[in-house]
């Protein structure tokens, strides 16, 4: 075992000293050099690369497909280029982003839709950007992107526009603020609903724009209206009243964007300019009620009335942000209000301080420079948009006793201790500005500026006043009202904005004080001003607003406690020479006229019937009156008018007739006229006698047959001489010669005789109406060589429908209607397919015809008498032959042919004895077979038929 134990060591040994001699030289081989030999290839390195390989291009086509197909701009960048700019550090990168994306989106708008979003999000993030050319650059994109952005479109992305807005305007850098202003106008002026939903935070900023909260720990216990105040910051490039008045001009137009929102400020009191729609003068609903029993119209009648809805609730959805239902409350509650009231109040005055100090106004008196008159102006301007704010609110007038509470003494104390305020002159030494645009706004306030800010003053303070404290305030109240009554006597012109403030002034004025003397002196300078001339559309428009509200006022009044104004009678007996006056020059002024006349004249005011009545003849003037140059519209309006007129004389009713029947009115109006005026006669069967009211009969029955006849006496006397033209229907048999008429105005003229017919039906003495009808046509018609086919066609329809069996048709009257009938059937006879205009008027024509040879049998006779073929042409042979065949084929007529089958057959026999020469043509053989069919009762040939004679 020892031997064995020996062995394996030495054996052990042996291979260790094996191994440690291989890796000597194995280390000695790697550090070896390598001899090269001449003709040798050198050896390839261990860590050489291969080259022997082969590349192949690989083709994606559908990856990069979406990029390809957007439109690029010059730059060959496409919007989603462009919008990744917008992250880039360089300023200039982002500021030529921004360019480039407003001209890529002018050349392609339809990525507006698209990648709004986006788009979005992106400008609107460079709001509050350090770099000022980057802000303009946003704020002209924002200007050309949201007119073609629709509210409904950019609703759902506004909480992130709003946000970014807020955070501009509350930012510490001056020159974001000041952009910020720029991007509120432009949101104004675009999405006033969308900007106002989030008030309650922008009002917070525009105060935190001019003011600063105070901390001080001595201030913790006073109320907030105290713990804020105007803050100055002399970095700013402006002056701090230069910047409040940026700031309050944009607080106006936020708080007038949020009053025009509410539906209720309409209920408001004093007068308030029409914006969106200045022609709307009435939300009645008209009804037609033929339209209305034959379901042609419907009405739907709402909760509120009107024919719009206008459904003003008190519940309101909640937004859901965040999964919390938080309310925008912004003005909406009383208490909001108020808080913002006693917050934004103090620092108005510090304002009015500020620009007028007390020491300075002593001084210099009532003059005041521009730019302080200017924020003076936006002072007053915010507080009255507040005051109307509150009557929304106030329906226990209970706010309105708080703000007087509050802030009456204030007002009279800063704001009436100078009243009125004047501006003051520029001196001659002042350095002349060159910019036309400060030229211009210097101008404007010379003229204008002042006033306005004196009446926005008086609306707020009288606003404060009501009849219990009249005593209390009559100092400022006689100040306020001696110089609204100047301003209204002074005769100067006023534009729209001015004369409402006004007119809203003289309103309160005479609630607050209703005595008559008062109100008389405040009417009779309004009046002073609407009897200038020349006055602009809006103004005119409020003034007869202004008087209009009066006057309904007035008739609300029990009768006995009604007190006639003298200013509000001559006002109104002057309306209808103002209109006859007016006529078609200013349409809208003319409807508004309108409007006010007939309002007084259905309630029977005395004055003002009485001018009408002497202006009637002139406003229903058939060639310049005011009823035929005015819109449909507005001649309906006046067509009503004429039921009120207190007397309808003869020459009056004869202008009636003429614009029924010249086409200035449309036949649905004429109709519509004619139904008045059988209401005003004494056939409407009144109960009462009303002599002094109802129509002459004679002179009804005139009117009448004047609208029937369609044409004036003067008129047919003129077409007497047409001789040989082609509107005129010449035949040998016949002395009538028919005038055509145009197609418009023979359905026209049909549609008033079917009104004249029925008028006349429902006369009770069917005979009496006849007689007077055939009477005038033998007074009128009978004699005339040529008469309109309308006229024929509409008397023969008339007789047609009064005719019965009481009725006795005069003989003298025969001649003439055979004559007309015969004319009329070959007119139809000889029609061509081409005049498509009088192919229209055949089957009303053809109809009359019929009737009236079917209803009085003696026309037929003459007729038949007057067919002397021999005295014919072969044209006009042939339509005599036509004629006979149809009157022979027709029904109602069947009994008239055989009765006169004598002269029937003598007439066909002269025409086969006058065509005997040549061939008989197709139109004598049917003659012929017509005649044994209907009248020998069995067929004959021709042959036989000359046999017969």
């Amino acid at each position: 075992m020892a031997a064995l134990t020996d062995v394996r060591q030495r054996g052990e040994m042996a291979v260790s000293e094996h191994s440690i001699m291989t890796k000597k030289r194995k280390r000695q081989d790697d550090f070896q050099k390598v001899k090269l030999k001449v003709g040798k290839k050198k050896p390839k390195l261990e860590n050489a690369t291969t080259t022997n390989f082969r590349t192949k291009t690989i083709h994606l086509p559908e990856q990069l497909k979406e990029d390809r197909i957007l439109p690029t701009n010059n730059r060959k960048l496409n919007i989603k280029d462009l919008l990744s700019q917008m992250h880039h550090y360089n300023a200039g990168v982002k500021q030529s982003a921004l360019l480039g994306l407003k001209d890529l989106l002018s050349q392609y708008p339809f990525l507006i839709d698209t990648h709004l979003s986006n788009i979005l999000s992106e400008v609107t993030a460079v709001f509050t950007d350090k770099d000022a050319n980057v802000r303009l650059a946003a704020v002209q994109l924002l200007q050309f992107l949201a007119p073609k952005i629709r509210a409904e479109q950019i609703s759902p992305f506004f909480p992130l526009v709003s946000a970014h807005l807020s955070s501009a305007m509350t930012h510490i850098t001056e020159g974001i603020q000041e952009d910020s202003l720029k991007v509120l106008d432009i949101l104004l002026e675009q999405y006033p609903a969308l900007i106002t939903g989030r008030s309650s935070i922008l009002l917070k900023n525009f105060v935190e724009l001019i003011s600063h909260q105070q901390l001080s720990k001595g201030l913790v216990n006073r109320d907030r209206s105290q713990s804020w105040i105007l803050s100055v910051n002399p970095n700013r490039r402006l002056t701090s009243q230069q910047w409040r008045l940026k700031v309050l001009v944009r607080l106006g137009k936020f708080l007038q964007a949020l009053a025009d929102g509410s539906s209720r400020l309409r209920e408001s009191e004093g007068l308030q300019e029409q914006k969106e729609n200045p022609h709307a003068t009435s939300n009645s609903i008209i009804i037609n009620w033929k339209e209305l029993a034959s379901d042609q119209q419907h009405i739907q009648v709402y909760e509120n009335g009107g024919s719009q809805p206008n459904v003003s609730s008190q519940f309101r959805l909640r937004y859901l942000i965040g999964g919390l239902g938080t309310v925008d409350e912004s003005l909406t509650s009383s208490e909001s209000l108020k808080g913002f009231i006693e917050i934004i109040i103090p620092l108005l005055i510090e304002c009015w301080i500020e620009a007028v100090p007390p020491q300075l106004a002593t001084s210099v008196g009532n003059g005041i420079e521009r730019e302080p008159l200017q924020v003076m102006q936006q002072v007053l301007n915010i507080i009255s948009l507040l005051w109307k704010l509150s009557k929304q609110h106030d329906e226990t007038h209970k706010l309105e006793s708080w703000l007087r509470k509050n802030y009456l003494d204030d007002f009279k104390h800063h704001f009436m201790s100078n009243f009125p305020y004047a501006l003051k002159e520029l001196t001659k030494h002042r350095r002349k500005d060159t910019s036309k645009s400060v030229k211009y706004c210097t101008i404007l306030f010379n003229n204008v500026d002042h006033l306005l800010l004196n009446l926005t003053l008086s609306d707020i303070m009288v606003s404060l006043a009501n009849n219990s404290t009249l005593q209390k305030d009559s100092n400022w109240i006689e100040m306020i009202r001696k110089f609204v009554t100047e301003t209204l006597e002074d005769g100067s012109r006023l534009n729209s904005k001015q004369l409402n403030r006004l007119l809203g002034v003289s309103w309160r004025l005479m609630q607050i004080q209703p005595n008559r003397e008062a109100t008389e002196t405040l009417m009779k300078a309004v009046y002073t001003l609407y009897q200038q001339r020349g006055l602009i559309l809006p103004v005119r428009t409020l003034l007869l607003k202004f008087f209009s509200k009066i006057y309904q006022k007035e008739e609300l009044r029990s009768y006995r406690l009604r007190n006639r104004s003298r200013v509000i009678s001559r006002w109104l007996a002057g309306l209808p020479l103002q209109l006859s006056n007016l006529g078609s020059r200013n349409p809208e002024l003319s409807t508004q006229l309108i409007d006010i006349i007939h309002t007084a004249a259905a309630r029977a005011n005395k004055e003002l019937l009485k001018s009408l009545q002497a202006t009637a003849l002139q406003i229903y003037d058939p060639q310049e009156g005011t009823m035929v140059v005015l819109p449909t519209e507005s001649q309906q309006r006046l067509v009503q008018l004429v039921y009120f007129l207190p007397s309808l004389h003869a020459d009056l009713l004869s202008h009636l007739s003429r614009c029924c029947i010249m086409g200035r009115l449309s036949a649905s109006l004429a109709v519509t006229l004619i139904g008045i005026l059988h209401m005003r006669s004494s056939f409407s069967g009144w109960k009462h006698s009303l002599a002094d009211w109802l129509l002459n009969d004679m002179d009804y029955l005139s009117f009448l047959f004047s609208t029937l006849a369609g044409f004036s006496k003067e008129e047919l006397t003129w077409l007497q001489s047409l001789r040989g033209v082609p509107h005129v229907i010449q035949t040998q048999l016949s002395p009538v010669l028919l005038y055509l008429t145009d197609l418009d105005q023979f359905l026209h003229h049909w549609e008033i005789a079917e009104a004249v017919c029925h008028s006349l039906l429902v006369i009770t003495s069917r005979r009496q109406s006849f007689d007077v009808l055939q009477n005038a046509i033998s007074k009128h018609l009978v004699g005339l060589t040529v008469i309109p086919d309308s006229t024929v066609g509409c008397v023969f329809g008339v007789l047609c429908k009064l005719l019965d069996h009481t009725c006795v048709v005069n003989e003298s009257l025969l001649p003439f209607l055979a004559s007309c009938c015969y004319s009329l059937l070959y007119f139809l006879l000889t029609l061509e397919k081409g005049e498509a205009e009088h192919l229209k008027k055949r089957d009303k024509l053809w109809g009359v015809c019929v009737s009236i040879l079917a209803f009085i049998p003696g026309v037929l006779k003459l007729m038949l008498q007057t067919l002397r073929v021999n005295r014919v042409g072969p044209e006009e042979l042939h339509v005599v032959g036509q004629m006979l065949r149809l009157l022979l084929q027709h029904a109602p007529l069947r009994t008239q042919m055989l009765n006169n089958a004598v002269l029937v057959q003598q007439i066909i026999k002269n025409i086969t004895t006058l065509k005997s020469g040549g061939v008989q043509e197709q139109w004598l053989t049917d003659l012929h077979y017509c005649f044994s069919v209907y009248i020998t009762g069995h067929p004959q040939g021709p042959s036989a038929l000359s046999a017969v004679y």
